[in-house]
């Protein structure tokens, strides 16, 4: 059974996981900022939730990492987080209502599903397809909840 195109080489597969692993130390950033900055009980608790399931997601694409030779990525990137969205977060706590945390919160979560998207376009081995899919499934099902908790803020604003 021949294949048109062929499995990612080691190197190649490090690469996209490295990405992806920059992805997850984002979002766990993000989602932990929010939490702290957040009144709502609700929302600090999920918040919190999607911080420690993004810091999950991150300690088994550092595992896969280091199964294929490579070199864990240190942290978030700087790029990552500005490209998430989550350094305007931050800027802007002050006068911050829950709507624009939320809706920050999706912008970020975009990011994370386009670049889940974008990984599985890549000829993965199927271990690491395997993650990969779980995990790009869960940051769909993270989009959804921000997206329908942002839309019922919008509602009560």
């Amino acid at each position: 059974m021949a294949m048109d195109t062929e499995i990612l080489a080691g190197d190649d597969v490090v690469d996209v996981l490295n990405d992806l692993l920059e992805n997850s130390r984002d979002g766990e950033y993000g989602f932990r900022t929010c939490a702290e900055e957040v009144k709502s009980a609700s929302l600090k608790q999920l918040f919190t939730d999607r911080a420690a399931s993004c810091g999950q997601a991150a300690s088994e694409l550092a595992q896969l990492i280091l199964a294929y030779g490579g070199k864990p990525a240190e942290g978030g990137s700087a790029s990552g987080a500005v490209h998430r969205g989550w350094v305007h977060v931050k800027g802007m706590v002050g006068a911050n209502s829950e709507l624009s945390m939320l809706e920050e919160c999706e912008r970020g979560e975009d990011a994370a599903v386009a670049r889940y998207r974008k990984a599985l376009k890549q000829n993965l081995p199927v271990d690491v397809r395997a993650v990969v899919e779980r995990q790009a499934e869960g940051a769909q099902r993270n989009h959804d909840q921000i997206k329908l908790m942002r839309d019922e803020a919008r509602t009560r604003g």
